[in-house]
């Protein structure tokens, strides 16, 4: 119990922290105002509590599909929210900018919500078998300090790049998890019959396991998986394009304008 707690709270909050430290970063070096976070924070938990209280449920939605449709959604929801907030950025405008805020809200209370009901759910599962206690909450408490550590060691490592390469070491990362994002609802929407099956394009389980240290990190940082589908490849590549053309009609726009 406790290995299996130390990954699996790993896998959940790493992904979230590193979204949360990216933005964060963001924000600072854009001198944006960081009272964002506190609603971000709010809603997230409560996102969260609300999904994991009613998750039985909700698993009954959509002919008993309900959970890998709605943490399907997140996800969409999250790449969605980084490409228009990559638009929003490149476009420049002061009408414009005022919106990065909440666009930043909305994709770490999605983040929060998904990871965080999966953490509640397991810790709620725990707590209901005494003798598993002790070692989950151990196991739980390891992993979730090394995801922070994860997430805070990106957001002091793209504070220490020289200025001018931050902004677009930012945008890169966010096209990446926007990737991920839209990956990872592919394998659920495959999961739930909404996707057709496709042919797993390659394996690299043998040399580099997802359920490793290194496994969790890539898989959380670029959506690494040691055996994707077709339709998974084709949704990351679509996430990272999102982003991309976002970035691109953003500075067309901007340098018509001015």
């Amino acid at each position: 119990m406790f290995l299996s707690s130390v990954v699996l709270i790993l896998q959940e909050i790493l992904e979230a922290a590193l979204l949360v430290s990216l933005l964060l970063a963001f924000s600072r070096i854009n001198n944006l105002r960081l009272y964002w976070m506190g609603g971000a924070l709010c809603l997230g938990f409560a996102g969260a509590l609300l999904l994991s209280l009613n998750m039985v449920a909700v698993s009954e939605w959509f002919d008993y599909v309900g959970q890998e449709v709605v943490n399907a959604s997140l996800q969409l929801s999250i790449t969605l929210l980084l490409t228009l907030l990559t638009l929003l950025y490149t476009l420049g405008s002061p009408a414009t900018l005022r919106w990065l805020p909440l666009c930043m809200v909305l994709s770490v209370a999605c983040a929060l919500t998904r990871e965080g009901s999966e953490v509640f759910i397991y810790i709620q599962g725990a707590l209901s078998q005494p003798p598993h206690v002790r070692p989950t909450l151990t196991g739980a408490g390891i992993g979730a300090g090394i995801g922070i550590s994860a997430g805070v060691l990106l957001y002091y490592g793209l504070l220490g790049l020289p200025r001018h390469w931050v902004v677009p070491s930012c945008l890169l990362l966010m096209a990446m998890i926007a990737g991920n994002m839209a990956a990872q609802a592919a394998m659920l929407l495959i999961q739930a019959d909404w996707l057709p099956y496709s042919l797993v394009i390659w394996d690299s389980s043998g040399w580099l396991p997802e359920n490793s240290i290194t496994g969790h990190l890539l898989y959380a940082l670029i959506g690494y998986e040691a055996t994707p589908s077709l339709l998974q490849a084709l949704a990351y590549g679509a996430g990272i394009l999102s982003v991309a053309l976002a970035w691109h009609v953003g500075r067309i726009r901007r340098t018509t304008a001015s």
